[in-house]
């Protein structure tokens, strides 16, 4: 029988964990959860996981490496940074392993040793990064088969909160990591191509430069762009297509009332703010505005950033919390992006019997053979969660993930090597299998006055 470690367990690995234990007994495999907190593991499942639980410091390298030399695959749900180690261990101890996150480079450096062990490393198998290369690359394979030639890419993501669970005026609550929304966007220029120009966005335009885009049924989102869209240009096959852009999906105004915040400079996270500790959300606020012996601290930010005070801007401002009084709370000196999260999540934190929701969509250009004006075609994806822990975003990650190690131990799939599920061997099969959990996606081609001109 074959072994599977499941190296965290937090709130993206319940789907995981539950697919995993109901097929292990029909797949010959047994499965082991190693957690630094198993009994919060085994809560999120009533208490009954229905597999071996055990403690694990993932940093104790000792322990880890006593549980890694007992399995056959390793699934890392760790933080990503962590993923190294793990993989390094896999590579020393002969184990194939499965994570949803980014490949590092350090990770990519491994692929010669990973090769001459014979073993599979499969990564980037969440909803993104993951699902959106499985569809992108079905989109776009389904193209070039046909002899077409793709003269236009674009895809977006976006966890956002449930319609249903939809009860603020930023249409928006945490789904995922706070931190990461507070910095989304930071980190150098926005890349990407656009009719074979390289255009830039820097940050403190990003949140202005945005896309309105329909999805059937669930209505008009807008789309910021992410980071580096160029680096797909080489994964996804595109080096010579005139536009390619990824981004992100919010509902339409969130982006706007969000660019205040980028403008004010409260969402730097480069420097501390000094005897913040004890510091209000007004007090936090009005840090960034100039001293004016009159005048409120709504009255200046309006001001400085050229507000109707019956803007919906303003009331998105006021109902976040930004004017009130009340202490942050953190209790200690913290950036401006620190204690804007801390405001963030007293408001949009998901309540138990709230739900969240997944939205991808893609829009592709099209050649095709004989004609002379391109096709545009459209394809896209939402989930609807339940509440925590079986959220959208939990499954969305966690589904992928246990999909993919059964390819490896059913030998399905066997090509050593670090790869990412953007072959057919990987993205056909997985596609299919989400298809059965009602994570499908939609492909209409768009004809009449919204029909793609030629590029």
């Amino acid at each position: 029988m074959q072994n599977v470690l499941i190296i965290g367990a937090g709130r993206s690995s319940v789907y995981l964990i539950e697919y995993m234990v109901r097929n292990a007994a029909r797949s010959g495999y047994a499965v082991t959860v190693a957690d630094a907190d198993p009994d919060a593991a085994r809560a999120l499942f009533g208490g009954d996981i229905g597999c071996e639980t055990v403690h694990l410091d993932a940093r104790d390298r000792e322990a880890r490496t006593k549980l890694i030399e007992k399995a056959d695959l390793v699934i890392s749900m760790l933080p990503a940074f962590m993923h190294v180690e793990v993989a390094k261990d896999c590579v020393r101890l002969k184990k194939h392993l499965v994570t949803p996150s980014y490949i590092s480079e350090e990770m990519r450096a491994l692929e010669p040793e990973v090769k001459e062990a014979g073993l599979i490393f499969l990564n980037e198998l969440g909803v993104d990064p993951g699902i959106d290369h499985m569809s992108a690359m079905r989109m776009l394979d389904e193209a070039r088969e046909r002899g077409a030639e793709i003269t236009w890419f674009e895809s977006f993501t976006g966890g956002l909160v449930a319609p249903e669970s939809d009860d603020n005026p930023w249409n928006y609550k945490f789904t995922w990591n706070p931190r990461n929304v507070v910095l989304a966007g930071q980190g150098g220029a926005v890349k990407f191509r656009h009719n074979s120009r390289f255009k830039y966005i820097p940050y403190q335009k990003l949140f202005r430069r945005t896309e309105i885009i329909e999805v059937p049924g669930y209505g008009r989102f807008e789309g910021y762009a992410n980071r580096d869209s160029l680096k797909y240009r080489g994964l996804y096959g595109l080096q010579n297509v005139p536009t390619i852009y990824r981004g992100t999906l919010r509902r339409v105004g969130f982006c706007r009332a969000w660019n205040i915040f980028v403008q004010m400079g409260m969402t730097d996270d480069s420097y501390v703010m000094t005897d913040s500790a004890d510091i209000t959300h007004r007090q936090f606020t009005n840090s960034f505005l100039a001293y004016n012996a009159s005048d409120s601290v709504e009255l200046k930010l309006m001001h400085y950033m050229k507000l109707d005070q019956d803007s919906e801007i303003t009331d998105k401002l006021k109902w976040i919390g930004i004017f009130d009084d009340e202490p942050v709370g953190l209790g200690r000196d913290a950036t401006p992006a620190e204690i804007l999260q801390r405001i963030l999540e007293k408001k949009w934190t998901l309540r138990p019997e709230d739900k969240d929701m997944i939205v991808m969509w893609h829009k592709m250009h099209t050649r095709e053979k004989g004609e002379d004006r391109d096709r545009e075609f459209r394809s896209s994806m939402v989930v609807i969660g339940e509440p925590r822990p079986r959220t959208a975003m939990a499954k969305t990650v966690g589904l992928p993930v246990a999909m993919a190690a059964e390819l490896i131990l059913s030998g399905k799939f066997k090509s050593p090597g670090v790869h990412l599920p953007v072959i057919p061997e990987l993205y056909n099969p997985l596609l299919d299998a989400l298809e059965g959990h009602d994570i499908v996606f939609e492909e209409t081609e768009i004809k009449g006055q919204d029909a793609a001109k030629p590029v």
